[in-house]
């Protein structure tokens, strides 16, 4: 593995982010390549993480960018502040300067709203840009962003054609509610988070819950590993397991079944799924 990668992987885990070899290579890729990475994976399993320990590790502005069904341009790139327009036209000077001047004068960036977008891109000094569940915007969103995330500009009517300062790191994350189009896919690296293997969330268990006895963590950490083979609606995510843990080390440090079952609210977010676990409880504890 590249030295520098290793460093970047060092580097995340000294603030708390456990990255394996392949998530460190693809962003130390990203950033050396100037191209956006795409994460998608199911919900919670650290990719809106990753671009907060980002921005830690880089000493960088976290701007975030939430997707909704919805979602337009005016609330993410920018909007005109028509108050501060309506108040600048009652001026004497606009008088006196007619209103070709004073026209010239509101459609300044002085009365512009920047949203996240804007503000990335216009940033003096490096950010990371984080467009949170891509796929919970439509289509016609994803389309606009293409001349963002390939020339690093925006085109605004009234003032043309703005260029990026400074090129903003961007992370998009997909919990792939959607398929995204391919035209997104090829102005970005792609890389898929799973929720992690045995020895990395017991890791980042120990790292979250710091006070757990190590073989404690282990069972509970195995009790979850076996949960997500159930045929479950939502898998517990890597945040429920450490606040599960967490509960559960609250309640006395041993794993059995009532402790587990008094606890299953904060590992399971669906009724159905924890009348599922419960039943099987006596099944996926071992004595």
């Amino acid at each position: 593995m590249n030295e520098a990668i290793n460093e970047l992987k060092a580097g995340l885990a000294a603030i708390g982010y456990l990255a394996d070899d392949n998530l460190a290579a693809a962003l130390y890729l990203a950033e050396n390549l100037e191209k956006p990475l795409l994460l998608e994976g199911p919900a919670g399993v650290g990719k809106t993480e990753l671009a907060k320990a980002w921005s830690r590790l880089r000493g960088c502005q976290l701007i975030r960018l939430q997707c909704y069904e919805g979602l337009d341009e005016s609330k993410a790139l920018y909007e005109w502040n028509y108050q501060k327009q309506l108040l600048y036209i009652q001026i004497e000077a606009l008088a006196e300067r007619g209103w070709e001047n004073g026209r010239q004068q509101i459609f300044d960036q002085e009365f512009l709203l920047k949203r996240p977008l804007l503000t990335a891109l216009t940033s003096t000094e490096p950010v990371v840009l984080l467009i949170d569940e891509i796929d919970k915007s439509d289509q016609e969103f994803e389309s606009f962003l293409l001349e963002a995330l390939s020339d690093w500009q925006v085109t605004i009517p009234e003032l043309g054609t703005i260029k990026a300062a400074t090129r903003p790191h961007v992370v998009l994350t997909s919990n792939s509610t959607r398929e995204l189009g391919d035209a997104l896919r090829r102005r970005c690296l792609h890389f898929h988070i799973d929720y992690p293997d045995f020895e990395r969330e017991l890791a980042i268990v120990e790292i979250n819950v710091p006070d757990v006895d190590r073989k404690f963590a282990s069972q509970l950490v195995e009790f979850i590993q076996n949960i997500r083979k159930q045929p479950l609606k939502k898998p517990p995510s890597v945040t429920e397991s450490i606040d599960w843990v967490q509960s559960m080390n609250i309640l006395g440090g041993e794993l059995t079944a009532d402790a587990a079952r008094a606890t299953l609210t904060a590992l399971l977010k669906y009724t159905k799924d924890r009348d599922l676990i419960a039943d099987k409880l006596p099944y996926l504890i071992k004595p």
